[in-house]
């Protein structure tokens, strides 16, 4: 079940002039039924939608007054999220001649109020903000908005905002149709509010949620491909061109020759989906994900985490979880996945997560002949497997397998056998080796594949960014300042040295090198940090711009991407001296 909670706006989404029609009320029931959750969010006060809605209590939880309020139908249980007005702001609306209704945090008015409203606020210096809903405006706390409740109202679930679809139609939807992973805008929605939604049907109000619903009970609305490429990972460039995976979807093999990068692609892809929020268990069998800073850690070489500990961690839709195995024994690496790893897929039947699943090592974990094998089915999507020996790893996984990335060696090959092991055929053309932080993508199927440079992650950054700084780079990729008559040959081996000698040199040099784009060629070419390249860039294209503003804005760039050490006597290296 690809969404497991629908969060629906009241009114102008299921209900048109305040009734829900038979109808829709079919629809959500039909809903309820397919074992989704379904979650109410309004800005309507909770004793209002009891008067204008008996069924309420179809919905498990009902964020109301735009956020402000968390409702539980069941034990008819209120929880307020946010303080309510101050008596000086009420009695400035009274004094001002508005009229307006009050809840429990929200006060309503007419949208024609906004001014009063605004100037209110400013003249008692409040800290609140006015949403407006149509033809009504409301004043809640700042930061207090639809968005904001429901997730409060998912954390209590434990559910993820990216296994939610959510609909609306009005400005003060924006917000929690942002955080859901699919949002739609029902028919009669607002112009700018169907311009960013996913999705947007036919029907208006609840009209258009049963035609979602028939959509979503049909085929888990596997036609919106929106959602996916909005949510996409980055993996590295083709040339200017972003190379990016889907978070749903992907059975991912990575392979490729030791050391030749395979930890450096996977992590950079792990710590971007991990900021997008998407909820990652990385099974570590030799300890390397230890400084994976977004996870918690469990495990040693002592002992193994227990599968209760990795599911307490994961129980938080926040949370990402390292289990590190090196306190098990290679023998027993594969009893002890097979006992997890039901836990894990269970847990992601009824919660949603862990979204991605990585095993490193995964030939060791999931070996061709596991033996438990027949009692366990690989899952379809949301797997990363890293090995150099895909054709040592058991064949049920592989067959899930739709989409390959190869680093090192032989990549052609490596997609050939891979091909070969699940009963099939592949041809590629690629280069007999990659290049360093080069890698290839290929989805199974395709008769072509995408070699690109390999973005690097934080944690590679911090490994690599030493070297980079202050290590010594060796000739073939260092800079050199050669001046426009090439009557110099200052060497930089490193970060540090080439943030001296750029401060060193003469104007004319600095600026030589500047108008042909050396910096930034080297920038994406040795140090292969593509991001610094294209700030760099932008710095050299600039009209007008002079040696010494350009030399402390390059200076800058670096240092928002490494840390550089503290300036030093510079050392400069004249090869000729």
């Amino acid at each position: 079940m690809r969404y497991l909670a629908v969060a629906l706006d009241y009114d102008g989404t299921i209900a048109e002039g305040g009734k829900v029609a038979d109808a829709t009320l079919d629809a959500l029931k039909r809903i309820q039924a397919s074992g989704r959750r379904l979650l109410l969010v309004t800005g309507r006060q909770v004793k209002d939608l009891r008067r204008v809605f008996p069924e309420y209590e179809i919905f498990e939880l009902v964020v109301a007054e735009n956020g402000a309020v968390l409702y539980r139908p069941k034990g008819k249980h209120k929880e307020v999220l946010a303080e309510p007005p101050s008596a000086a702001f009420l009695e400035a609306l009274h004094s001002a001649g508005i009229e307006f209704d009050t809840g429990h945090v929200v006060i309503s008015t007419a949208r024609e109020n906004e001014s009063a409203l605004l100037q209110a606020i400013s003249e008692l210096g409040l800290e609140m903000q006015v949403i407006f809903n149509k033809d009504v405006a409301m004043v809640l706390p700042s930061g207090v908005n639809k968005a904001s409740g429901l997730t409060r109202a998912l954390a209590e679930l434990e559910l993820s905002p990216h296994d939610v679809l959510a609909a609306g139609d009005a400005e003060n939807d924006h917000a929690f149709l942002a955080l859901a992973e699919c949002s739609v805008a029902v028919g009669n929605a607002l112009p700018s509010l169907k311009e960013r939604a996913d999705l947007v049907t036919e029907g208006a109000d609840g009209q258009g949620i049963a035609e979602l619903t028939d959509r979503l009970l049909d085929n888990e609305l596997a036609d919106v491909a929106a959602p996916l490429q909005r949510n996409s990972s980055l993996l590295g460039y083709e040339g200017e061109r972003e190379v990016t995976l889907p978070p749903r979807g992907v059975n991912l093999l990575v392979t490729g020759t030791s050391g030749s990068g395979k930890s450096t692609a996977v992590t950079g892809f792990l710590e971007r989906l991990a900021e997008r929020g998407y909820q990652l268990c990385i099974i570590d069998p030799e300890g390397d994900y230890e400084g994976f800073e977004p996870a918690i850690v469990l495990g040693d070489t002592k002992r193994a985490p227990s599968a209760d500990e990795v599911l307490e961690v994961l129980r938080s839709p926040d949370r990402h979880v390292v289990a590190n195995l090196l306190g098990v024994s290679l023998g027993d690496r594969p009893r002890y996945f097979a006992r997890l790893l039901p836990r894990l897929l269970e847990l992601r039947a009824t919660r949603g997560r862990p979204h991605w699943i990585v095993v490193d090592e995964a030939h060791h974990l999931m070996p061709a002949d596991w033996e438990i094998a027949s009692e366990i089915s690989p899952p379809a999507e949301g797997m990363v497997y890293v090995t150099v020996h895909p054709d040592l790893m058991y064949k049920g996984a592989l067959e899930q397998v739709n989409t390959m990335l190869v680093t090192g060696k032989q990549p052609a090959e490596a997609v050939r056998a891979f091909a070969q092991a699940v009963g099939e055929t592949a041809k590629l053309e690629a280069p007999e080796e990659l290049e360093h932080r080069h890698a290839l993508l290929w989805h199974r199927g395709q008769p072509g594949a995408i070699e690109f440079t390999v973005e690097e992650g934080k944690l590679d950054l911090k490994r690599h960014g030493r070297k980079y700084a202050e290590g010594n780079l060796g000739p073939d990729r260092s800079f050199y300042f050669r001046g426009p008559n090439g009557d110099l040959k200052l060497q930089a081996q490193n970060l540090m040295l080439f943030s001296q000698i750029g401060e060193g040199v003469d104007d004319k040099t600095w600026t030589y090198h500047l108008r042909r784009h050396d910096y930034s060629q080297w920038f994406n070419d040795a140090i292969k940090d593509k991001k610094l390249a294209k700030a760099v860039r932008k710095i050299e294209d600039k009209k007008g711009i002079g040696p010494k503003k350009s030399r402390s804005l390059i200076r800058a760039a670096i240092e928002e991407r490494f840390t550089l050490p503290a300036d030093e006597p510079s050392g400069l290296q004249d090869e000729n001296s």
